[in-house]
């Protein structure tokens, strides 16, 4: 039986295997090969890799595992999750049923995009989410927001106040904005409704009617999802997070679900690349604990229904 399955090989997934891997411990790593950022060229505000292709860091990640003699990495797809602490089965699309002592849950969540033609096929280049991952390569340019969540206006106001003073909110029919507070910031705020977007280096964005905008990023806070996951599979508790359902964890990454921990971007409302290293370092620390000393990290309370 392996000590810990770890279900994502990104980075939060291959920060918490190589905690473990030092202590000796055998670790699979079941990575479907779909990291979140894959379609963005550069991953910013990370220290030492300021500007590297997300996947060029993924590659020294594994190329750091590889010296590790009791760590695997599978290129598959876990489709089920049973059993309890020290007898996990994790069942998978292309090779036979494994079982583990530990899991640690690693798999990222699902965006959900609006339904705007052109939008996915931006996605991470010139239609963006994070003004501190993208903000500072389109600063003092033309940007603009698309209405899509409760995080629209906040998006707004930030890259208003130190990236842009060009700042246009597309509202896209959404009702209840304060207008009167976003016009008060200098945020200037479009009532056609977008048709399509598209472009390279520059963002052209066609309307319904009216005459097309062109801008240097679309930004857009997604909502997530967690449901057909493996995290859902095991039915760890969620908390409700600004743009949607995040697993709860205590201070070592544990869930309510004894045994399994969680990192990265499913286990927070806020997602960086720092935030997901740091906390898989937690949760395969706290994992190897819970494997030494099962009574040192009790699985969380589950919340009452």
């Amino acid at each position: 039986m392996i000590d810990a399955i770890v279900i994502g090989g990104a980075f939060a997934g291959l920060s918490a295997a190589l905690q473990l891997a030092r202590a000796s411990r055998s670790v699979l790593v079941v990575d479907a090969g779909q990291p979140r950022n894959r379609t963005s060229p550069a991953a910013h505000g990370v220290p030492g890799w300021d500007g590297v292709p997300p996947a060029d860091i993924l590659d020294r990640f594994r190329a750091d595992l590889a010296g590790y003699p009791t760590v695997g990495i599978l290129r598959d797809r876990v489709n089920g999750i049973s059993g309890r602490i020290d007898a996990f089965q994790v069942t998978l699309d292309q090779s036979d049923q494994v079982e583990a002592r530990r899991i640690i849950l690693a798999h990222g969540v699902r965006d959900i995009l609006p339904d705007l033609p052109g939008l996915s096929e931006a996605w991470g280049r010139t239609v963006l989410h994070c003004p501190y991952c993208h903000g500072y390569e389109v600063r003092n340019r033309p940007l603009a927001v698309l209405a899509a969540g409760p995080m629209v206006a906040h998006q707004a106001h930030m890259l208003r106040a130190d990236w842009s003073d060009d700042v246009t909110l597309l509202r896209n029919g959404v009702e209840g904005l304060d207008k009167a507070a976003l016009q008060g910031a200098g945020i200037r705020v479009d009532d056609r409704i977008p048709q399509r977007v598209g472009g390279a280096n520059t963002l052209k964005i066609a309307f319904v009617e009216g005459p097309d905008m062109d801008v240097a990023a679309l930004f857009v806070a997604p909502r997530v999802d967690l449901s057909d996951t493996p995290s859902d599979a095991l039915g760890v508790g969620l908390a409700d997070g600004p743009m949607g359902p995040y697993v709860r964890t205590g201070p070592m990454q544990q869930t309510d679900v004894p045994g399994v921990f969680a990192a990265g971007d499913l286990a927070t409302p806020m997602w960086n690349v720092n935030f997901a290293v740091g906390d898989g370092a937690r949760a395969g620390t706290g994992c190897h604990q819970s494997l030494l000393f099962p009574d040192f990290i009790p699985a969380l309370e589950k919340e009452a229904a």
